[in-house]
């Protein structure tokens, strides 16, 4: 697993299941990527452009902000100037 995350906060429907959303939200964003940057096509052609698990929790006991800070103030990596460079050019 790579060490990188990427942090969604979202409102769905009660009746949509977290792996429903999941599934569609990693499937979309690779079939985009891997036809935007055609080495990622190359590359993962039959397999998984992102890992395969994912964390996902309700906000019941506390608020939108504070969700909302702790993703903006989330400790960044030493890579945060995140860009894509070389073979995806």
């Amino acid at each position: 697993m790579e060490p990188d995350h990427i942090h969604l906060f979202v409102s769905t429907p009660s009746s949509l299941l977290a792996s429903k959303f999941m599934q569609y939200i990693k499937g979309s964003s690779s079939r985009r990527l891997q036809q935007e940057f055609p080495a990622l096509r190359k590359k993962y052609w039959g397999k998984h452009l992102w890992g395969t698990g994912y964390f996902c929790i309700s906000s019941g006991n506390i608020t939108d902000e504070m969700i909302k800070d702790y993703i903006e103030h989330h400790k960044e990596s030493p890579n945060d100037d995140f860009t894509i460079k070389g073979e995806f050019d």
